[in-house]
């Protein structure tokens, strides 16, 4: 069954603004950070889009780790590090929780997924008495398949329902008929009691029916789909290839 407002995992967050040292170092110099004084999530699904470099993986990130989640990914059970790269923004972050508690969670992360992949290899190598790490997550080496279809079994074995999954830019390694199958993936563990917070750019992953989208710009604002540059940018392109592929290779 689906979450409704009165039983999701995660309601809201508040930044703790008094706590902020200075909003003249990174990350709180960033706009959309430096006016932020908190956001509210659907309990289902919940769109963080914007920009290169605007703060949304940053925003996420902070989630997660404040949440309890391996800054580079994984379950709460992650400890590994290649490289502590995460911002000090998670620290001054205040989780509005629901009453309810997820049975499951992940945080994954384009940009460190190798890290967590080479992680399960090393611990199933070293043992540790259980069954291989790598059973939940379709029972062969992440390594050992393409980038595109160990993200996506990912979602298949190791998403498992009635969880918190923090996704920064899942769709960085799938092509758009995957990203078609991920929705439908999503709204099988969205009705098994799931609840979603996802940064993206994908057009089609944030067409989920009924989603909250937060466009970050100067500040964070709530968003319609069509409203979306992502959206109308794609529209615009595609309906209009030649003028588009004219004008941005016009050399004059």
């Amino acid at each position: 069954m689906r979450l409704q407002e009165n039983n999701q995992y995660l309601r809201s967050i508040e930044l703790q603004r008094d706590r902020v040292d200075s909003y003249s170092k990174y990350p709180f110099c960033l706009p959309a950070i430096r006016e932020l004084s908190s956001l509210s999530f659907h309990p289902n699904v919940t769109f963080v889009i914007g920009e290169n470099g605007t703060g949304k993986s940053t925003i996420l990130e902070a989630i997660a780790t404040a949440y309890g989640f391996n800054p580079e990914g994984g379950t709460k059970n992650f400890n590994f590090s290649s490289r502590a790269s995460h911002s000090e923004l998670y620290e001054v972050l205040k989780l509005v929780k629901g009453f309810k508690k997820p049975k499951d969670g992940f945080f994954l992360r384009a940009e460190s997924f190798y890290n967590l992949a080479t992680t399960i290899d090393k611990l199933d190598k070293e043992g540790g008495g259980g069954p291989p790490i790598i059973d939940s997550y379709g029972g062969i080496s992440l390594h050992e398949q393409s980038h595109g279809e160990s993200f996506f079994n990912v979602f298949i074995n190791r998403f498992g329902g009635q969880g918190l999954y923090i996704l920064d830019e899942p769709e960085a390694a799938l092509s758009p008929s995957r990203q078609m199958a991920m929705i439908t993936r999503m709204h099988d563990l969205v009705e098994k009691g799931s609840q979603f917070i996802i940064a993206t750019h994908s057009p089609i992953l944030m067409a989920y029916p009924d989603a909250w989208l937060y466009e970050i710009k100067e500040s964070i604002e709530t968003v319609k789909y069509e409203e979306t540059e992502h959206y109308e940018i794609t529209k615009t392109f595609l309906n209009n290839t030649q003028m588009m592929l004219d004008i941005l290779m016009d050399s004059e």
